[in-house]
């Protein structure tokens, strides 16, 4: 996943900005509890920005791809996020709407320091550029600490599946860069790039160890994750997203068809709580949800084939989001 934020003195989103034509904007103390959870597990605001109420709002595009938090942290995050390895591509629409406004509003900036942010972490460039990963094959080896910890040293952060202080659920890990002052925005993204590639070829060897070398533990995760999520009438959003993973990994390595990925990919967020609350109209309690979340899963894996490992690939696919961000 890619994304980028900076943060501002003034409130504004140039409408003439292709991207950003009939956006969706509200206060976020017009949107309820449920509707700001929405937003965050869809990666649209941040945890903290939920938290906020008079005097913050939300702007974003209608395909979901470019979002502007408005007095999050700083005055403003702008975030672009794409599918697949594309920091480049997410960061260029952010740079795009961030030049359109700075030619409206008077950014806080030094010429020694770079962009003045409430944190002094994010002073200079700004830009928070990271990326989703889905790493099953480094867990079921137990070789991801080893991964987290070359990856800390060289300065970037680790973080789970909602940032700062979350666990990495779902075998999904968000790699991000920690230094934004001293260097430039191109020479960050190349770095992350230079250090996602790495990690994207040690999860393919891992996933060909096991292959290879402990093919009755890989299988009996497939299975057995087939099997709950096909037949289990309760189910937590942790357990789900765990087990939904290894589907992913199946269909990566042939176990399942291409053709479910989608299926799949959409369970993930749609199985989360405030999707699930959002999609019944009603309040659910935890053991509603977790029924519920077991039913949708039932209905939406019926039509899914047994796993067949006869059609394992050699050559498995490791895929993840780029988001960059920026805050200002």
């Amino acid at each position: 996943m890619g994304e980028e934020g900076r943060a501002h003195d003034d409130v504004g989103v140039d409408q003439a900005l292709p991207e950003m034509q009939e956006p969706f904007s509200e206060l976020l103390q017009d949107l309820s509890a449920v509707e700001k959870q929405v937003l965050v597990e869809r990666h649209l605001i941040s945890r903290e920005h939920a938290a906020k109420s008079v005097g913050s709002a939300i702007v974003m595009n209608r395909k979901q791809t470019l979002s502007v938090m408005i007095n999050e942290e700083d005055h403003l995050r702008m975030q672009s996020i794409r599918s697949g390895l594309q920091l480049r591509q997410a960061f260029k629409l952010v740079d795009k709407v961030d030049s359109a406004l700075e030619a409206k509003l008077d950014f806080a900036y030094d010429a020694k320091l770079g962009y003045l942010t409430a944190c002094p972490t994010n002073v200079g460039t700004g830009m928070r550029a990271s990326a989703m990963l889905h790493l099953p094959g480094l867990v079921l080896s137990e070789l991801i600490n080893q991964v987290i910890q070359a990856v800390n040293k060289i300065g970037l952060a680790v973080r789970g599946l909602y940032g700062e202080g979350t666990e990495a659920m779902g075998n999904l890990f968000q790699i991000s860069n920690q230094t934004t002052l001293g260097e430039k925005e191109d020479e960050i993204i190349a770095r992350l790039n230079k250090v996602i590639e790495t990690i994207i070829e040690k999860e393919q060897d891992a996933r060909q160890v096991l292959i290879q070398k402990r093919p009755n533990t890989l299988w009996d995760q497939i299975g057995r994750a087939y099997g709950l999520l096909t037949y289990a009438h309760a189910m937590t959003s942790k357990e789900a997203l765990n087990l939904l993973s290894v589907m992913k990994l199946g269909i990566d390595l042939g176990a399942f068809p291409e053709e479910k990925r989608l299926g799949i990919d959409q369970l993930f967020i749609e199985t989360q709580p405030a999707h699930l609350q959002k999609s019944t109209q009603q309040k659910l309690n935890a053991e509603e949800r977790d029924h519920f979340r077991a039913q949708i899963i039932r209905e939406r894996l019926k039509s899914l084939p047994k796993p067949d490992i006869s059609k394992v690939a050699r050559e498995p696919e490791v895929t993840g989001n780029s988001e960059p961000e920026k805050n200002e």
